[in-house]
């Protein structure tokens, strides 16, 4: 099962058991329009608001957003709302975490301070969901928000966490393609390598659950023509649901490129950690941090099992 849209994404979320969002340094207005959007679109999702209360309650009032039957911790500084938010999740009071008004880098360390139990021993990774024009479902990349140039060993933990989440969407065996510029392998070119390796990988029984073909590029990772014109067939060519790309720059750009230049949308989780975390950006809409919303719940009915 894949799904088709956002849309789909949204109608998911109202079927499931409901959960707990906590959101650090709350006071975001563009986070607090996400919660209230996520109310209009009936999502099965509670909200746990740190940050400073006044604050919080102001910009509530300013978007006519009740936050009758949140749950809000009052912290008047950043430093404060933090480790409270972590902590929070920590102690099983809220099934995943958001960013709220705080950087990325203070916010991701926090995460992983070890007193908080957060840690699983695997890295974090970030999985972008993309609604793509003409493309017949949602597409998935993996990493183009965390990991700078990983190594092979942790394309594999990025892999099989993007693969256990596709999974918690109910995708029970996504194809996926790892990327380089060319579809041969090419021993001055380490990208297609990796890629070669991962696939054998898939076959030999060591990454399970999906279906892994690599070096692809991206043309034949998502088009079936230009699959068949370089003579590439099986499951994954030209039909992938996630991409793993090589780097972050080409996680990134690829990404963005849907967005800003095709027409697309994007909504996008951090996995790795014990609870799903949410690192939205400034540039995402409100309605891409809601989306983020829905899968975070959907990877934390899970972690919650």
């Amino acid at each position: 099962m894949g799904f088709r849209s956002f849309k789909e994404i949204i109608d998911a979320n109202r079927k499931m058991k409901k959960r707990r969002l906590c959101v650090a340094s709350a006071e975001d207005k563009a986070v607090l329009e996400s919660v209230k959007l996520a109310g209009q679109e009936s999502l099965n999702l509670e909200f746990t608001l740190v940050g400073d209360r006044e604050e919080i309650n102001h910009i509530s009032r300013e978007i006519s957003l009740s936050t009758a039957g949140m749950k809000i911790i009052h912290a008047s500084i950043k430093e404060e709302a933090l480790p409270l938010a972590v902590e929070e999740v920590a102690r099983g009071n809220a099934d995943f975490l958001m960013k709220g008004l705080v950087s990325t880098k203070d916010f991701l360390y926090e995460v992983l301070k070890e007193h908080h139990g957060l840690r699983t021993g695997r890295i974090l990774s970030h999985v972008a969901a993309l609604e793509v024009p003409n493309y017949p479902r949602i597409l998935f990349i993996t990493d183009g928000g965390i990991n700078l140039y990983p190594d092979f060993q942790e394309k594999v933990q990025i892999l099989n966490n993007g693969v256990e989440f596709l999974h918690d969407l109910g995708i029970k065996e996504p194809r996926v393609a790892v990327l380089a510029v060319v579809e041969t392998v090419d021993p001055k070119m380490a990208a297609t390598q990796d890629a070669a390796n991962l696939s054998k990988m898939e076959d030999r029984g060591q990454i399970k659950g999906a279906r892994v073909e690599g070096p692809l590029g991206l043309d034949n990772a998502v088009d079936a023509e230009a699959a068949a014109y370089k003579g590439l067939s099986g499951p994954v060519a030209g039909n992938a649901d996630m991409l793993l790309a090589p780097n972050i720059e080409s996680g990134n750009f690829s990404a963005k490129t849907i967005t800003f230049l095709s027409g697309g949308a994007m909504a996008g989780i951090v996995l790795g950690a014990r609870v799903p975390v949410l690192v939205t950006s400034r540039a995402d809409s409100v309605r891409s941090k809601m989306i983020s919303m829905a899968l975070g719940a959907m990877a934390a009915s899970r972690e919650n099992k």
